[in-house]
């Protein structure tokens, strides 16, 4: 929520989802120690469960693979159940789980395979 957005589209790391000329959805890759950090995924409530998040996180593995990374690796919290469950059919394994500014936070990597 406190991100600075324009410093992140400025850095080409803010990336939008856009159905009809509207912003649907968008995504927040960050170089992070040898991988990529999934940072941040958000897809607009109107057009949740049509594929939207789906695009986004594989448009996400596209650009690491760009960007010459081996994995990619994200966050989220522990109570998002739904999300850990999709991210692990996606591939994702869960690394650790800490407590992090109050909050029970679950970390996962997943391997990419290059072209």
């Amino acid at each position: 929520m406190g991100d600075d957005h324009a410093a992140l589209i400025a850095a080409g790391r803010l990336h939008v989802a856009v159905r009809d000329g509207v912003v649907v959805g968008l995504v927040v890759l960050i170089p992070c120690g040898g991988t990529l950090l999934l940072d941040t995924v958000a897809v607009a409530p109107e057009v949740q469960g049509t594929g939207v998040g789906r695009l986004l996180l594989d448009f996400a593995e596209r650009v690491a693979v760009a960007e010459g990374y081996d994995t990619i690796t994200l966050s989220t919290n522990e109570a998002m159940t739904e999300a850990i469950a999709l991210h692990r059919r996606l591939g994702y394994a869960e690394t650790e789980r800490v407590e992090e500014k109050g909050f029970r936070r679950v970390s996962m990597r997943k391997p990419l395979s290059r072209p």
